[in-house]
């Protein structure tokens, strides 16, 4: 073969090589994934789960709070016409919410106004102070609904600016109190994603750090922090977390945090997390023991990488794809013992509701002689079908990051 046709050869080859495009391990991850038709499913409900979750004051849903004992109590589910602000005791202008928000906000108006015609910088003070108590305690929505924060505030104006005093009937029934069980399981949602969410990545953080910290350094360090979790998992942790729970939920304790910004759900999101990062550390020292001898991580101290980068961003990196899958794995077994503490009392504690506290106060509500089915069936089944959902995403996870399932069908 001449030179030219080798020329024509080797170009003919660089050309192809050219148009060869490599697949990444979570490009490669991604496809497999997209294949597993159980684990897509779960994966778009959990994404629909999410966005209504997020979504909740936006909905014209009915007050989660509101309670009607004389008309409303244990209705089974229903499409009778619900107005927001019409039952009678809220004594609402015109019988609904946007009668009221007017009038409420005519009358802060002339009181605006007047703290603005007024000379006294003291009676100025004084006017506005008594705005803001109006506004914290007549305002219809904290009438409507539980302590708003602002983004939740701006979410439920925008509800009534398009949906007026419409709401979607009691389609779940409505409970002991008469409160709407339809809005009551929208706003669970909120508290137990987010419990479920949060308190895993409070585990994730302490638990990939131990674990990653302890598997490169090796030796005595390992040994000791290694025993520190054997005997750490020898500990009964639902009785430490009762005990912390109702330990910071007392009075004195209670108001010194609320004074620094942190309330009592916030605790029990960092307390549940806490204790679920034993494992998460032993799984990540495991990957991390098989990976610190690599050549990669050689290289890295070759130039001069200090220990901290080549922990954090050489090594966990690398096991990310068993974090995530262990991650899908915690997050159901958090909000069960979520719910599991709710059901106990000693979890979300009203007027907050969670998934765990509807099905409890339904099976407090459930009797020999009267059997309501719906206070039980609807919460549970959400809670049911969101641990369902994850549980089949995690397994889906777990064979897409796996190299060893690539060939296999």
């Amino acid at each position: 073969m001449n030179s030219d046709a080798k020329r024509e050869a080797l170009e003919r080859i660089l050309a192809e090589s050219r148009e060869i495009r490599g697949v990444s391990l979570w490009q490669d991850a991604w496809s497999r994934l997209r294949r597993n038709r159980t684990a897509m499913i779960s994966l778009w409900c959990l994404m629909l789960l999410a966005t209504l979750a997020i979504m909740t004051p936006l909905l014209p849903l009915q007050s989660p709070i509101d309670k009607d004992l004389s008309q409303r109590k244990f209705l089974p589910p229903n499409v009778g016409t619900v107005v927001m602000g019409s039952r009678p005791g809220l004594k609402f202008a015109g019988g609904t919410l946007s009668g009221q928000m007017a009038e409420f906000e005519e009358s802060i108006r002339a009181m605006e106004s007047k703290a603005q015609s007024t000379s006294d910088p003291k009676e100025r003070a004084k006017i506005k102070q008594s705005i803001e108590d109006r506004i914290e305690v007549e305002h219809p929505f904290n009438q409507m609904w539980n302590d708003l924060g602002p983004v939740a505030w701006w979410m439920c104006e925008m509800r009534v600016a398009v949906f007026g005093d419409y709401a979607i009937p009691s389609l779940f029934g409505t409970d002991k109190l008469g409160r709407d069980l339809l809005a009551r399981v929208f706003w669970g949602a909120r508290v137990s994603l987010i419990v479920g969410i949060v308190a895993t990545l409070v585990s994730l953080i302490i638990g990939v750090s131990y674990g990653a910290i302890a598997g490169y350094f090796g030796g005595n360090i390992d040994a000791a922090m290694m025993r520190v979790v054997d005997m750490l998992y020898s500990i009964p942790f639902i009785f430490v977390v009762i005990f912390l729970v109702t330990f910071l939920g007392e009075d004195s304790v209670k108001k010194k945090l609320d004074s620094i910004g942190i309330d009592q759900i916030t605790i029990f999101y960092i307390v549940i997390g806490a204790i679920y990062w034993l494992t998460m550390s032993r799984v990540v020292r495991g990957q991390v023991l098989s990976l610190k001898h690599e050549q990669f991580v050689d290289a890295a101290r070759t130039v001069g990488a200090s220990q901290t980068r080549i922990i954090f961003r050489h090594l966990v990196p690398n096991v990310l794809g068993i974090v995530i899958v262990y991650l899908t794995l915690t997050i159901p077994a958090v909000m069960l013992f979520e719910a599991f503490l709710s059901f106990l009392g000693l979890g979300v504690s009203p007027p907050d509701v969670s998934w765990g506290l509807l099905v409890n106060d339904g099976v407090q509500a459930i009797t020999p002689l009267k059997t309501r089915w719906w206070l039980v069936v609807f919460p549970g089944a959400a809670l049911a079908g969101t641990l369902f959902a994850l549980n089949f995403l995690g397994d889906g996870l777990r064979d897409a990051l796996d190299p060893r399932m690539k060939n296999r069908t």
